[in-house]
């Protein structure tokens, strides 16, 4: 890494701590409302966009380019399965959850709102969710925290150990300080530098590449319908939505219903163009890899192929440093992005649901607000252990996190705002049916291979329906 991008890459996160302190200071007189759900105060395009970022971790710029880069075009399905659950989720889970959480006696975590909804005198129903929230999340921060370490010792050459502990610091640091209101900001910010880096590497990465190259691929991997199981699982993929805790929050939040007509178009275009970037740097990367400008990566370091394209870029002229610099931090900030919103919603089960509600501790505001802190902190530690194992990958923790969410909450939380006779034994029954599916799937009949082969999301999901 140049000094022009090392200062671009300074800036960038100084601005993040920046933003977590500000909040700290202008909502330390607010309470717990205030830290986990930002007063129910955020705008259209905050909500969009943080909810865009949120959910798009690193794997959209390191895990799915790999995916099209190593595997071929039929990895597409993945975009198009996302894209159609993401719009499916605002048009009608957000309108629904925004105004049931409140007649839902205010709520401000999931877990709150599914007790609250089925006036559950159990609190068994809040505590499952926050375990598996905790479990959930923990396995997916240390995706983003392995994404880090990555990114810097590819790029500046530093043990991926000790940059895992940078990164850590900084998500804990505005985390911490400024609650919901800091991510979503923050996150807001960086889902414009997310996009900024998808849209300037490929750009750049085109101009390498002549048309010859691209006629040495082997035409199966045009092919985006070679495989059944592909499409099956990239639609999958989009059931996803339906039970991620961390954008759901998000509906909740926003200060107008009304206003969610908006979010919905401004995030539906976001992610648009979030996926189509992050397929065409797949495509190019193989692309560049033919022509010798890139050497041949396989395993976990094709991970880095969005990184060393920057790496190209940087090598002409400080305005390309520059420009290297922002795709750095984009990749940064996609990272950082999903983490911070997923500790922070940890973070509020365990002091909410956990702690308050099923402990029955009396905890004044601020002692919640530490516990909650706290919690924070520990899935990071525990994050920065799961992230250090060599043979992880991104890509496959966060489909391993996304198919636990999905299989567990999905169909849960649509029976709990669309089927009046859903009732919190079945949503409970739903849930560890749902979960369990995703291990069984995974690893019993998944290595079967042939139809059995498909993303364990699917087969979790159906059962949790049925069993709900």
């Amino acid at each position: 890494m140049n000094y022009t991008e090392m200062v671009v890459f300074i800036i960038y996160l100084l601005f993040m701590l920046s933003i977590g302190i500000w909040f700290f200071y202008k909502n330390r007189q607010g309470g717990e409302k205030t830290y986990f759900l930002g007063g129910r105060q955020m705008g259209p395009w905050v909500t969009a966009l943080s909810a865009g970022a949120s959910d798009m971790s690193a794997w959209v710029l390191m895990g799915l380019p790999t995916s099209i880069y190593a595997l071929g075009l039929g990895q597409a399905w993945i975009s198009i399965g996302l894209l159609t659950g993401y719009s499916l989720s605002w048009i009608f889970q957000a309108p629904r959850l925004r105004r049931f959480s409140i007649v839902a006696n205010d709520a401000i975590t999931i877990p709150q709102y599914l007790s609250n909804r089925f006036l559950s005198k159990s609190h068994v129903l809040q505590v499952i969710c926050a375990i598996v929230f905790l479990i959930a999340y923990t396995i997916y921060s240390a995706s983003s925290i392995k994404a880090c370490g990555t990114l810097f010792n590819t790029v500046i050459g530093i043990d991926q150990t000790y940059t895992m502990y940078v990164a850590a610091f900084i998500i804990i640091g505005y985390t911490f300080l400024g609650g919901f209101s800091a991510v979503c900001w923050t996150d807001f910010y960086q889902g414009l530098m997310i996009l900024g880096s998808l849209l300037i590497a490929p750009i750049f990465a085109v101009s390498l590449i002549n048309p010859q190259a691209v006629a040495g691929i082997p035409p199966d991997y045009w092919n985006p319908v070679a495989k059944t199981s592909d499409i099956i699982s990239g639609f999958g993929w989009g059931l996803g939505y339906f039970g991620m805790p961390h954008i759901l929050l998000r509906f909740m939040a926003i200060e107008d219903e009304k206003k969610l007509v908006l979010s919905r178009r401004i995030a539906s275009v976001w992610v648009v163009i979030a996926m189509t970037a992050s397929i065409v740097i797949g495509m190019v990367g193989l692309g560049m890899t033919r022509v010798g400008a890139l050497e041949f990566l396989s395993g976990s370091s094709s991970e880095t192929l969005i990184v060393r394209i920057a790496s190209l870029i940087s090598q002409h002229g400080v305005l390309a440093a520059v420009l290297a610099g922002l795709i750095l931090a984009g990749i940064l900030a996609a990272t950082m992005s999903t983490a911070d919103s997923q500790m922070l919603a940890a973070a509020s089960s365990v002091s909410q649901n956990i702690l308050q509600e099923f402990a029955h501790l009396k905890l004044t505001e601020k002692q919640s607000l530490f516990a909650a802190r706290l919690t924070i902190i520990c899935i990071s530690v525990v994050g920065v252990v799961l992230a250090r194992d060599p043979d992880s990958s991104v890509f496959g923790i966060v489909s391993f996190a996304w198919a636990g969410f999905g299989g567990s909450f999905g169909a849960v939380v649509l029976c709990a705002l669309f089927w009046k006779r859903c009732n919190w034994q079945g949503a409970l029954a739903g849930m560890l049916c749902g979960g369990l599916m995703v291990f069984v799937w995974k690893y019993i009949v998944s290595p079967l291979g042939g139809v059995f082969g498909i993303y364990e999301l699917l087969p979790a999901f159906l059962v949790s329906l049925a069993v709900c």
